[in-house]
């Protein structure tokens, strides 16, 4: 399942890549997210790697991010690793004008379960969330 999301942020890219550097304020735009612990010595670097530990609705989810890609200002690309499920993330952070930044992310699931394809395909809305 592939899809993308974009979002006009009222903030300058700088403004917008200093907030997305701080791991503090993950809570913000990662909906259910309990705790982020970096298991590499650096952060934002490719083949840096970090847990990710979430709750939603009463079930727990824990997955593994991976950077890909990193040229920060600009972009960063990223996996995650859970359960039956890998995501490939590209985010992309364009200048609109000094006050405004345009946020474009590119995402892919893919499942290694049949029970986990016939469920995307009635919850599809639930994962771009």
């Amino acid at each position: 399942m592939k899809y993308s999301n974009e979002k006009i942020i009222n903030r300058s890219r700088q403004e917008v890549v200093e907030k997305i550097d701080n791991t503090n304020n993950m809570k913000h735009w990662q909906r259910g997210l309990i705790t982020a612990e970096q298991l590499s010595d650096t952060q934002w670097k490719e083949e840096a790697k970090m847990t990710l530990k979430y709750e939603m609705e009463e079930r727990k989810l824990e997955m593994i991010e991976t950077i890909t890609k990193s040229n920060f200002a600009y972009e960063f690309h990223t996996t995650y690793k859970a359960k039956r499920v890998f995501n490939l993330q590209e985010n992309n952070f364009k200048i609109i004008d000094e006050n405004r930044t345009k946020w474009v992310s590119n995402s892919e699931f893919k499942f290694d379960s049949f029970g986990i394809k016939l469920m995307r395909s009635l919850m599809s809305g639930a994962f771009k969330k």
